[in-house]
């Protein structure tokens, strides 16, 4: 099994951006991902030249570090799409404080709305769902969370409640973007 095949996960994708010297958290740029692939299906290509742009080098420094960069991006691809619903943002998990989560969370949709500001025009928003444009409404004060916060089961259900709300305005916007991808609701034909 190669690792582009293998399950990518916060730590992976970190060890691979410090392989290439930069200490930035994966948060940013996985947010720019889901934006990417929900708005622009950015091609494997176009996806490594984003990561190498914001990593500062021209290219990945071997192989295994390409394929665990165009992994990331299969995996995302095919999470957003699955019919199972089970995206889930690349954030730091619970071996980090809740501080660092948060942290996280914060730089995700800092790239994510990044890449809606750029690519959604009027025309394309107007388009949207109600139900999507105020999701990213509220994805736009989220980037604005604070995030030196205490480890407290209050915290940590707040948290939990601003990362699933993101996870599920990346994927309706993914799913209206795509429709009938994923396709979540089979009705079968009436029986006469």
């Amino acid at each position: 099994m190669s690792l582009i095949d293998e399950r990518q996960d916060f730590s992976d994708v970190a060890d691979v951006f410090l392989l290439h010297g930069s200490m930035q958290s994966p948060a940013f740029l996985d947010g720019r991902l889901c934006g990417l692939l929900a708005l622009r299906d950015v091609s494997a290509e176009g996806w490594l030249e984003e990561v190498c742009l914001g990593l500062g080098v021209e290219q990945p420094r071997d192989q295994s570090s390409a394929e665990r960069l165009l992994g990331w991006r299969r995996q995302t691809l095919e999470a957003l799409s699955a019919s199972d619903m089970n995206y889930a943002p690349l954030l730091p998990d619970e071996l980090f404080s809740l501080a660092e989560q948060a942290q996280g969370l914060k730089e995700w949709t800092l790239g994510f709305m990044e890449v809606v500001e750029e690519v959604a025009d009027d025309t394309l928003r107007e388009r949207w769902s109600q139900t999507l444009r105020e999701a990213i409404e509220d994805l736009a004060g989220l980037s604005q969370i604070e995030t030196d916060i205490d480890d407290s089961p209050d915290n940590e259900n707040d948290l939990f409640a601003l990362t699933e709300h993101a996870r599920m305005a990346a994927m309706l916007l993914y799913t209206e973007q795509h429709p009938g991808q994923p396709q979540v609701e089979q009705v079968d034909a009436p029986v006469h």
